[in-house]
């Protein structure tokens, strides 16, 4: 198979299962409200982010960020496009992690798009600290990155050998 098509059915599950999941919780779940799955650990709530990655400048006031987020999905996927033509075609881990990152841009620029706001709904807590509420698309960002650094670390380690 090749790194686009790869890459293309990472993305595709990623926004596929984002948007379905997302469309489930607003279905379901009444704004800023929630349920415990998990007690002492795991909620679903339905929260609305217009702001980035943990809250960052989520604020009312603040007219430029949807604009500016979605400019930023549009120029991320385009360059995750050249780093597929410049990955090596067997570099799987690569290909994966930005598969996983294009989807997961699309996931929440959908929602920009759509509601001005990214629906955020998995809550993770221990006690009384809790995670910021997150998403599919998120999580695939968060394991994307982590598929990239792997990427990384195993070409680094073979060009060692």
């Amino acid at each position: 198979m090749n790194r686009y098509t790869l890459a293309t059915i990472w993305a595709t599950a990623t926004v596929a299962l984002d948007q379905i999941t997302k469309l489930w919780v607003l279905n379901t779940i009444e704004p800023w409200t929630g349920f415990k799955v998990i007690p002492g650990f795991f909620n679903l709530v339905h929260v609305l982010n217009k702001g980035a990655a943990w809250g960052f400048l989520d604020d009312e006031n603040i007219d430029w960020q949807r604009p500016m987020f979605i400019a930023i999905s549009v120029v991320a996927v385009f360059a995750i496009g050249y780093m597929l033509k410049t990955t090596k075609k067997n570099d799987q881990w690569m290909i994966t992690g930005l598969g996983m990152i294009a989807g997961g841009a699309v996931g929440n620029a959908i929602d920009r798009i759509w509601l001005g706001s990214v629906i955020d709904f998995l809550d993770v807590y221990v006690g009384t600290y809790h995670w910021p509420a997150f998403n599919i698309a998120d999580s695939a960002l968060t394991v994307g990155a982590g598929c990239i650094i792997l990427s990384m670390l195993f070409q680094r380690n073979s060009e060692q050998d």
